[in-house]
């Protein structure tokens, strides 16, 4: 990899301070490549910096990386915490998608560079893997330190007034070099050996080499093997390449010794190195069967580049396998957009989807603002491509605008250079919709391209399928869940209820969270909130029947810990095969003293009137729906005028990859810092975080109940 960003003093003192580390990083634990990614100017999108160890053009699938994306990168970046995959299995249990496309034994490690409040991007090393053995405690932090130094160096750069922001393709760094072998020996052989170095380079070419391959030993060395020797370079031989550079094990393969059908056949040997690898090519007899190399794309047409032709071999399992974990059609049309789009070197895509005979718009990347409004909605009879490839069925390909615009006289164009590719989206013979792949430059589109795009828009018309039957039944579990949740808490003097509640958003599952103030004969208020194990309908029908439960207790004049020991009882006599937990609180609106009991929920939150904000130590049982005979002490508190007593469920405070106590102190923490203002203000700050996150695993309940002065005013501190 040769390529640079743009050029300049900042971007060159930038390369620099990535290379040392990245060098040094793989050195350090024991590596055989690594690289850096940094952000880019584009919001989510984490670009290859800097590589070594290995050849740039078979790793070009892995150069852009969404934040939002199921790979170990994107992970150590959304959460700042290092990930550590000793193994293959390691690796497919917990990112899928990566091995998907790298189906090899190898180890890797990635560490967030961070420097304070500045997230640069990551840092990672593959190294041979070590089934059954853990990353090790010292190069955990033999690692770290190194992502600490770079994190320390793009620091002082910033501060310098050089932002560090990657805008062009990565930059391959050359692994230190060792010294070399006796080669007497080697040149005594018939037999054809060239020497490799991790970045693809030949540094060594024997005299029967140079003899197959008809060139000196001069010309070769310094080429890119697939350069220097083009039929190496086939489409169906990159994978044995990636898998030598990736495993360390040794590989071999029948090829055809040039790309004419009359060229003779040999047999190519990998032997992989800590420095490189040794390609050895023997004559061979024609194997009995053999795929015939050829290409996925003609040269001069097709995919923008050689490098681009891996895009098309594995980003569509990348492709399928995200869209099995895609819920939403949003979430469908992101994950295309991520995964389809690098594949193919597209700028542009759109999905349009079919609703009573008329096509809407509903995704968008790459257009001009506004530019697709004029084709939303348009009906099926407009003769227009993307009406005509859905009601033909058959894909459309446009090398060019003028061919597109020639197709289609008058059709209104968004740039005047590019190529465009119209998708049927079908499903089960049913239409769904359409998608429209643009390009920036005109372009082929090969025979193989051109299959492999159609397969995967019947891939993306079933997962829009399943996603609008899916967003119909969610939609219908939402409106039960809304009737179960209280439509108004009651209005009391002395104290005042807000609640809130947040579906989840991964999967987009209804939960069985829920909340709920009950007034008793007596004058007293019931605070409760509870959470159901599970999503779904049925958690949600578990909810309800919990709700009820409660408050059939709470109004028969129960005291607290037979009000949850007898709701106990009733679930595991419903015995839906899920349990909850809960909290309630009994509270004297006048005296402010309350009785609390817990069952398996997180510790209430208690904000006094001066500003102190601490998380209650409550005795508690088990959680609902487990033991018959379970018992649930009471703990008696009081609420003074001011004070703000905060019940919530486990989704607002727990965080993949940490502890739950570290968000039950981060909401401790803002339930302090909130001044004294408006319940539902408190509310909101407390809630914001996570509503404002586009990837909430769990559903979230919260109950806030704040002391007055029996005017609903909050008294001042």
């Amino acid at each position: 990899m040769t390529a640079r960003p743009d050029s300049g003093p900042a971007t060159d003192a930038t390369v620099r301070v990535l290379a040392r580390a990245c060098v040094d990083a793989v050195q350090a634990v024991g590596g055989f490549a690594g690289g850096v990614y940094l952000r880019s100017g584009a919001e989510g999108l984490l670009l290859l910096a800097v590589m070594t160890g290995l050849p740039g053009r078979l790793f070009r699938p892995w150069w852009r990386m969404h934040v939002n994306r199921p790979y170990p990168v994107a992970e150590a970046y959304r959460s700042g915490q290092s990930v550590h995959l000793p193994d293959a299995e390691s690796a497919m249990r917990r990112f899928p998608q990566l091995m998907a496309g790298l189906p090899f034994p190898f180890g890797s490690l990635y560490e967030p560079v961070m420097a304070g409040a500045q997230r640069f991007g990551v840092l990672f090393v593959l190294r041979p893997a070590t089934p059954g053995a853990p990353v090790g405690a010292a190069d955990r932090e033999r690692l770290r330190k190194a992502a600490d130094g770079l994190a320390e160096g793009l620091a002082a750069l910033t501060t310098a007034g050089r932002p560090v922001l990657w805008t062009g393709d990565p930059v391959g760094v050359p692994p230190p070099a060792t010294a070399q072998g006796a080669r007497e020996a080697v040149e005594r052989l018939t037999l054809a050996v060239l020497s490799v170095d991790r970045e693809g380079r030949i540094r060594y070419v024997n005299h029967s080499a140079a003899g197959l391959l008809g060139l000196g030993a001069p010309e070769l060395r310094g080429r890119l093997l697939w350069e220097a020797v083009p039929w190496l370079g086939q489409p169906a031989y990159e994978d044995h390449f990636r898998g030598v550079f990736m495993s360390g094990e040794p590989v071999r393969f029948p090829a055809r010794l040039g790309r004419q059908q009359d060229s003779g056949w040999v047999t190519v040997d990998l032997y992989p190195g800590v420095d490189g690898v040794t390609v050895t090519i023997d004559a061979a007899e024609p194997p009995g069967y053999a795929p015939e190399p050829g290409s996925v794309v003609r040269p001069g047409a097709g995919l923008g580049s050689p490098a681009d032709r891996a895009s098309a071999l594995y980003r569509p399992v990348s492709l399928a396998i995200a869209l099995t974990e895609a819920v939403t059609a949003r979430q469908v049309s992101a994950v295309v957009t991520q995964e389809l789009l690098p594949a193919f070197g597209g700028r542009q895509l759109a999905i349009y989807l079919l609703s009573e005979r008329h096509l809407h718009l509903a995704w968008e990347t790459g257009f001009p603002q506004g530019f697709l409004d004029r084709f939303d909605g348009v009906a099926l009879d407009v003769r227009l491509p993307g009406v005509e490839t859905l009601t033909t069925g058959r894909p459309m390909f446009f090398e060019s605008m003028e061919h597109l615009a020639s197709a289609y006289p008058g059709i209104p164009l968004d740039a005047h250079v590019g190529a465009r590719a119209f998708l049927p989206l079908i499903a089960s013979g049913r239409p769904v919709g359409s998608c429209i792949l643009g390009f920036d430059a005109p372009r082929g589109f090969s025979p193989e391209e051109r299959t492999v795009l159609t397969a995967l828009a019947g891939l993306i018309a079933q997962a829009l399928e399943r996603a609008q039957r899916y967003d119909t039944e969610a939609a219908l579990a939402r409106g039960l869940q809304a009737a179960l949740l209280p439509h108004r808490l009651p209005v009391r003097e002395h104290v005042e209820t807000v609640g809130r509640y947040l579906p989840g958003t991964q999967g987009m599952d209804v939960g069985g969270d829920w909340y709920d103030v009950v007034e008793t004969g007596g004058g007293l208020l019931a605070l409760v909130i509870g959470d159901v194990q599970g999503h779904g309908v049925a958690a949600a029908a578990t909810m309800g029947q919990l709700r009820s439960a409660v408050r059939a207790f709470t109004l028969g004049g129960s005291p607290p810990e037979q009000v949850m020991a007898g709701t106990n009882r009733l679930l595991i006599g419903l015995d839906p095969g899920q349990f909850a937990s809960c909290c309630y609180v009994l509270l004297d609106p006048v005296s402010g003293l309350a009785r609390a009991v817990r069952a398996g929920h997180p510790q209430p939150l208690l904000r006094h009137a001066d500003g102190r904000a601490e998380v209650l130590d409550l005795p508690g049982g088990v959680v609902l729906g487990i033991d018959l005979g379970a018992t649930y002490p009471v703990t008696d508190l009081r609420l003074a005028p001011g004070s703000v007593l905060a019940l919530y469920t486990d989704g607002l405070v727990e965080e993949a990859g940490k502890d739950i106590d570290v968000g039950v102190e981060r909401l401790r923490a803002a339930l302090a810092s909130a001044r004294p203002s408006p319940l539902t203000e408190t509310a909101d700050r407390l809630i914001g975080g996570a509503g404002d996150s586009s990837e909430r695993p769990d559903d979230i309940a919260l109950l806030l109940a704040s002391r007055t002065d029996g005017r609903g005013a909050v008294p001042k501190t």
